[in-house]
């Protein structure tokens, strides 16, 4: 039996209902978008195309962003629908990489703040630091140490332009760029009445300018964040714009 027919023997047995979701589902195909292939070696034409019917596909039933979860998995299928030999690492709560392609573990993020910058990225949480001792020194170890889970980190980016029209970034941040945290200028906020008192870690260029900052929260989560990572420093490997018809 044909694709063709195969739908037609479908549509025959749903209710009105289905009938009209299915009809907003499949216009959501329709809708106006461009993907934009920029920059990268591992990715080709078929997984941008791939990739981004997943996006508007969970657009048909979500207003927000794709969480961190669902970029993982959609990402992975897309990959592998593409032709690239792509596996999810086997514990989501592995404390590294989130993917192995090609052999090259990969670990991914997402950033979608109302607030967004177009020129900086900032990731909320790159990593849990922990209860053990709040010494700076120790917790910038623990953070090169981590760095060696994986050998490239990609960041799925998602900005709201109006109520129909958005956009999706892919940006890989280059490993060699993070490990020139190893020089970072750390400096303890003294003043603050968080417990542990958080800190930073201002990593320059050879001008004293500033490329990224860590900043080791003390909060209830006792996480690490990577703060003003101006893009200009990373590779956008892909963009993709939608505008969706209104109700």
């Amino acid at each position: 039996m044909s694709r063709d027919d195969q739908l037609f023997t479908l549509w025959g047995k749903l209710n009105d209902r289905q009938k009209d979701n299915f009809l907003k589902w499949m216009k959501a195909f329709d809708v106006e978008k461009t993907y934009q292939k920029t920059s990268g070696d591992i990715f080709n034409d078929d997984f941008f195309d791939i990739f981004g019917d997943r996006l508007i596909t969970h657009h048909f039933s979500s207003t927000q962003a794709l969480t961190k979860t669902l970029f993982e998995h959609a990402f992975n299928d897309s990959l592998n629908e593409s032709g690239v030999i792509s596996s999810l690492a086997e514990s989501r709560t592995n404390p590294g990489h989130d993917i192995t392609i090609d052999s090259i573990k990969v670990a991914l993020k997402t950033e979608a703040a109302k607030n967004i910058s177009k020129s900086y990225i900032h990731v909320s949480k790159w990593m849990e630091l922990g209860k053990g001792e709040w010494i700076l020194e120790l917790l910038l170890e623990r953070f090169l140490e981590h760095l060696e889970n994986y050998e490239r980190i990609f960041t799925l980016r998602y900005f709201k332009i109006s109520e129909y029209k958005f956009s999706y970034q892919l940006v890989e941040i280059p490993k060699s760029l993070l490990l020139e945290a190893k020089n970072a200028k750390l400096e303890i906020m003294s003043g603050s009445k968080q417990s542990p008192k958080p800190g930073y870690g201002y990593v320059l260029d050879e001008n004293e300018n500033k490329k990224f900052s860590l900043y080791f929260d003390g909060g209830a989560e006792r996480k690490l964040q990577i703060k003003h990572l101006n893009l200009e420093h990373c590779i956008v490997h892909g963009v993709w714009d939608f505008i969706l018809p209104p109700p």
